[in-house]
């Protein structure tokens, strides 16, 4: 639509906010995926896919703890990067021009 979208009040608004996610991003620590749960009392286990195989790994409780938090984190960084793609596909979509949707309807004569 707009060649200058970034110069305008919306789109100062949605770089803003990339840039403020930008850094966010920046600030997290460790990252994993997967699920920490109770093993036998006093141990844990760590879950998760790897090449489509569930893959397991016994943890101490230090361990539990800190694969929580960096579960916890991946979580977050998804999070941030969802917005972050929503963004800019807005962004991309209105900084320059595009092509006129083309309808999907097809045209059925009506029957005489």
């Amino acid at each position: 639509m707009e060649k200058d979208f970034l110069k305008s009040k919306d789109g100062q608004k949605l770089q803003d906010r990339f840039l403020e996610l930008r850094k966010e991003l920046s600030t997290l620590d460790w990252i994993t995926h997967g699920s920490v749960t109770p093993n036998h009392p006093g141990s844990w286990k760590w879950t998760t896919k790897v090449k489509a195989r569930t893959v397991t790994q016994s943890l101490s409780k230090e361990q539990a703890d800190l694969f929580k938090q960096a579960i916890s984190e991946n979580k977050r960084a998804q999070s941030i990067l969802n917005e972050m793609h929503s963004i800019s596909h807005e962004v991309l979509l209105k900084s320059a021009p595009g092509t006129r949707k083309k309808s999907t309807r097809k045209f059925i004569p009506k029957a005489s």
